[in-house]
């Protein structure tokens, strides 16, 4: 998405060229339309689409913002201008309340809410004496600079376009950074990302903001278009529509709102009027044609309309402009030898089933250290607690002398522990380079405003500088432009490797990294990690491939059956006969 790169200053010098052209007034009346339900829909797509957060709540939000400026203008004489930051205000104050209270559910319940939600403000407008009750607010004055009024053709067409225009921009800038990277990952690698030191809940109520604030913006747009505010524009039914355009367009792509939007305004016009032709009755047909196009949009072309452009647009490869960009700031390591983490008798129950029991190791700085049993034997389960993943029954966990027990994966993450996952976890649709970039997020400061405005670019440069050291570091340098869901699951795990390797680890955990890799790819493997324990990094490593388990470690924690069997040198370990007994049912 990020790559397919646009040519903005020609598209804003578009926009007056078209006002201009010999049109009808009647298409740029259409145009003015679907500009403003363009911009609606491009909240939906940075908050359902890429963040995958699904709502009905948009027109909400447009309501909003149309009804402040209606009730301001038309009761205290306000300007309009200074009307639209009362309502982004009151927009962002709505929208700030709704996600605290909705964004914690999860599957149906989400939607579920911001239906409940957009009811509750349909009702409440229609009730309201000072609104209008269901007649609404009447006689508002179209939007004018100074004595020039802006009215309800091509200038307006210029304003909303033009602001349709900057906003698309701006999502696409912001999309390509940072911030915009932990947007992405939102949809489907929350857990990874929180092992990253991401804040997710965090970036969940942002994009929820943003989105509501463009549709109160849109809102303020049709008030001063329309010259009259109701109900009707703002309910259930319009969340709907909203959703509905973003969806066939294209929800997971920016200029899907466009296409969306232009195509479900022009065919709800045609059809009103061919329909009653073809059927001889009148009647709302067109929505039964706009249901039926939904179900064949969502079966044959799932990513929407601009998906069939996208595909035959050349993606670009990342240019590599930041040889000279400075490298990012690290951590303190701890000298070598001394203690890095110290597990103490930590438990995990389930219910009646005790899953790990009172297990308990140390490791030290420049140190391997290995946690190895047969299945089963709750070596995960070990690593999910350490990690803050899952929450300790009983038992204390320290890092660095600091009792991390807890704590949340991600402040875990921002005090130097990186991990790797049994399944890998990654981003699909975003190439190598930008997984393993965000690991380095909290190395990183820039935020959505940076993102939006492109002054970001030199932590741009600093994040992908580092992403590109650590790919290379493990030996996949020359895949950091792939897909990430295009590699083997060998190259995915090593793109895990150098993406925890980015967050400038003390202790770096990995879980199984030699599942799925070939024997090269193995001994690659090794040398990096007998390099990073040269380096005075410290490795927790669970693995199932003894030959790579005895070759690296310094020191081996057996576990069988959720408890602590023994531990020692790898030399100790391969003559013991308890560790004979656990993997082969037999001492002999």
């Amino acid at each position: 998405m990020s790559l397919l790169r646009f040519k903005w200053p020609a598209l804003f010098a578009l926009v007056p060229v078209v006002a201009v052209l010999p049109m009808p007034d009647f298409w740029i009346f259409q145009l003015n339309y679907i500009g403003l339900y363009a911009l609606t829909c491009l909240g939906l797509v940075l908050l359902t689409g890429v963040a995958g957060l699904t709502s009905f709540g948009q027109a909400a939000f447009v309501g909003i913002g149309a009804y402040t400026t209606a009730w301001l203008t038309l009761n205290l004489d306000i300007s309009p201008w200074l009307t639209l930051f009362v309502g982004l205000a009151l927009t962002g104050i709505s929208a700030l309340v709704v996600a605290l209270i909705t964004l914690r559910m999860s599957g149906h319940y989400l939607p579920l809410a911001t239906i409940a939600w957009g009811l509750s403000l349909y009702y409440l407008m229609g009730n309201l004496d000072a609104l209008g009750k269901y007649d609404g607010l009447l006689g508002l004055k179209s939007l004018s600079i100074g004595s020039f009024d802006i009215g309800q053709g091509r200038p307006f067409f210029v304003l909303t376009w033009l602001l349709l225009i900057a906003s698309a921009m701006g999502f696409d800038r912001l999309l390509d950074s940072r911030v915009g990277r932990v947007i992405r990952s939102l949809k489907t690698g929350t857990q990874m990302a929180e092992a990253m030191g991401i804040n997710t809940f965090r970036y969940k109520v942002i994009t929820f903001v943003m989105a509501a604030l463009l549709a109160s913006v849109a809102g303020w747009l049709m008030a001063h278009f329309q010259r009259t505010v109701n109900p009707s524009a703002f309910g259930l039914k319009m969340g709907i529509e909203y959703l509905f355009m973003a969806v066939v367009g294209g929800v997971g792509h920016i200029w899907g709102a466009v296409v969306g939007a232009g195509l479900i305004k022009l065919l709800d016009d045609q059809l009103q009027v061919l329909l009653p032709k073809l059927i001889g009755t009148s009647g709302s047909y067109e929505v039964i044609v706009f249901g039926i196009a939904l179900v064949m949009v969502l079966k044959y072309l799932p990513d929407g309309l601009w998906s069939l452009v996208a595909r035959w647009v050349p993606r670009r490869d990342r240019e590599v402009n930041w040889s000279a960009a400075a490298h990012l700031s690290e951590r303190s390591k701890p000298a070598r030898g001394e203690l890095v983490l110290e597990v103490q008798d930590i438990r995990k129950q389930f219910g009646g089933l005790v899953a790990v029991n009172d297990i308990r190791f140390q490791i030290k700085a420049g140190q391997i250290v290995g946690l190895i049993g047969p299945n089963g034997a709750g070596k995960s389960t070990t690593f999910n607690l350490i990690t803050g993943v899952l929450s300790l029954t009983s038992g204390v966990v320290r890092f660095r002398g600091e009792t991390i027990s807890g704590l949340p994966s991600r402040e875990i993450a921002r005090r130097g522990m990186a991990r790797t996952f049994q399944h890998v976890k990654m981003i699909p649709d975003m190439t190598v380079l930008e997984n393993v970039a965000l690991g380095a997020y909290s190395r990183g400061h820039q935020g959505v405003l940076a993102g939006m405005l492109g002054t970001n670019a030199r932590e741009e440069q600093q994040l992908f500088k580092e992403a590109q050291r650590q790919l290379e570091r493990i030996g996949i340098g020359h895949l950091m432009h792939e897909l990430a869901g295009n590699l083997a699951m060998g190259p995915q795990r090593l793109m895990e490797i150098a993406r925890a390797l980015c967050a400038d680890p003390a202790l770096l955990l990995l879980d199984e990294p030699a599942a799925g890799l070939r024997h090269k790819e193995k001994q690659g493997l090794a040398d990096v990690l007998r390099q990073l324990r040269d380096e005075g990094v410290s490795i927790l490593l669970v693995e199932h491939d003894m030959d790579l388990v005895m070759q690296v470690c310094d020191h081996l924690v057996v576990m069988e059956f959720g408890t602590l069997l023994t531990e020692g040198t790898p030399e100790e370990i391969q003559q013991s006969p308890v560790v004979r007994a656990a993997y082969l049912g037999t001492e002999h």
